[in-house]
């Protein structure tokens, strides 16, 4: 808001309007409107929107208390900031009553005009979120989905980030994305960017294990003579994401050194190229992204806690893959799909208890993890229906006894047993119906997941009378 919306400064004193405009403009508010006519101060507002007036109360024609009254009439979004050279505390409350902001005693000092100002900005921002978010809350469609179309979900909890997303995007405050490995951080960060508006570049840059001088001469750049070997000057990415937004991923593994140079980007707008002493400044919106928890980069010492606050000034955080199963036949198709384009080839047809042995894995590699596993398939892919012996192979194999996860411990007691402890025919006749349960039916892949040869499966089944729910369909077909 600093820069999009203008600062209107109205002071019938010429010298006051172009020190108060200079010192908002050093301090990186650089579109300020000055007026020396509060009569025309009105016209200004109808001819253009205005985020914050500063009034001068001792004015010829119209006062300034007069035309705080007209603007909160006329005028309700615009925030008052009010200057007198009166010390008059009666005036001071009746400024504040009548909706003012902020109460200024002039002469101003120029640190205390500059800090009203920011927090007069900030407050703004703030209810225009809030009023976001309160219209995201209430509706149940987003605005702009086309901002969203690289992700592809039906899950509810991806659609409320999604409209989060939405509601924040437009502050230019940062955002902390925080998530497994894989779940697709930099693909929210995009979708951050895109329903940002912001016109500029989005610009990705990987903070983990770089040390400081390649952090800061990546991300600012260097001046001709920096160091041996900087033969000319040299832009870095956060000029390329000028007017856009710059993702830093892996932020938890940041070295300490660069957190202070980031803190500094976040906290003043401003930075310094390597080997120049003339500061710079950008508008540069932060998105970051780290696979720790809150709670454990909050914890660490190595992390500054000021740099954390500042960056978590909105929080999403993107569940893995294994706590939205329905989003796996979407999102395997769409890997189908891209992999055959990539490959020129024809997108293969999936048998059906592909997404039968995919529903009974819990990814643990996430997203990353299944479009791996579908591209490696479709690679190998000759013709006719897709071969599901590599999804086996990824995940454990026909041999390893276990399609759904990790094996659990070998120990007694890495299960949990209820009280009176089941018989032997009992426990594997309950094992046996969980299998089918999870496989839809499916015998085959039944007796893979709990490491029984398929025909002692079969037989068994047969002498407990189940008759498998989709014993008809193809997948029974396949025993």
């Amino acid at each position: 808001m600093r820069n999009e919306i203008p600062v209107l400064i109205v002071d019938d004193e010429e010298e006051m309007l172009g020190s108060e405009a200079l010192a908002l403009q050093i301090n990186g508010h650089t579109n300020v409107i000055t007026c020396s006519d509060s009569r025309k101060a009105l016209e200004i507002l109808r001819e253009h929107p205005f985020c914050v007036a500063v009034l001068d109360i001792t004015m010829p024609n119209m006062d300034g208390m007069e035309l705080l009254a007209r603007i909160t009439e006329q005028h309700p979004d615009v925030t008052a900031i009010m200057m007198t050279g009166l010390n008059d505390v009666d005036t001071a409350v009746r400024c504040l009553k009548n909706g003012a902001f902020d109460y200024l005693l002039k002469p101003v000092d120029q640190n205390r005009f500059v800090t009203s100002i920011g927090r007069a900005l900030d407050h703004k921002a703030a209810h225009a979120e809030s009023l976001r978010l309160a219209r995201g809350v209430l509706e149940d469609t987003l605005a702009r989905p086309e901002c969203f179309r690289s992700i592809v979900t039906r899950e509810r909890k991806l659609l409320n980030i999604f409209k989060y997303i939405e509601a924040v995007a437009p502050t230019g405050l940062p955002v902390l994305l925080t998530g497994e490995t894989g779940v697709g951080k930099e693909l929210f960060a995009n979708s951050v960017h895109q329903a940002s508006g912001r016109t500029g570049e989005f610009v990705c840059v990987n903070s983990a294990g770089i040390d400081d001088a390649m952090f800061s001469d990546s991300l600012f750049g260097h001046a001709s003579g920096a160091y041996t070997g900087a033969q000319k000057d040299r832009k870095g990415l956060i000029d390329r994401a000028r007017n856009g937004t710059l993702f830093l991923d892996e932020i938890g593994d940041m070295k300490p050194e660069s957190q202070v140079k980031l803190l500094r980007l976040l906290q003043e707008g401003t930075y310094y190229r390597l080997g120049q002493e003339t500061e710079e400044r950008t508008n540069t919106r932060i998105v970051a992204a780290t696979n720790r928890s809150l709670d454990e980069l909050q914890a660490d010492p190595r992390f500054r806690k000021d740099l954390f606050y500042r960056l978590k000034a909105h929080h999403v955080h993107i569940p893995p893959l294994r706590e939205r199963m329905d989003d796996v036949p979407l999102l395997t198709d769409r890997f189908l799909a891209q992999c055959a384009q990539e490959q020129n080839k024809a997108k293969p047809t999936a048998p059906p208890e592909l997404e039968i042995l995919l529903s009974n894995y819990p990814f643990p590699g996430n997203v990353r993890e299944l479009r791996g596993m579908v591209y490696d398939a479709v690679s190998r892919h000759q013709g006719g229906v897709l071969s599901c012996s590599s999804f086996k192979t990824a995940i454990g194999g026909k041999h390893s006894g276990n399609l759904s996860a990790p094996k659990p411990p070998s120990r007694p007691g890495g299960l949990a047993f209820p009280f009176p402890l089941p018989s032997i025919k009992d426990a594997e006749s309950a094992l046996i119906l969980e299998a089918l349960k999870r496989t839809g039916g499916n015998k085959t892949l039944a007796a893979e997941m709990i490491g029984m040869a398929r025909q002692t499966f079969r037989t068994k089944v047969k002498e407990m009378g189940v008759v498998p729910a989709n014993a008809s369909t193809e997948a029974e077909a396949q025993d």
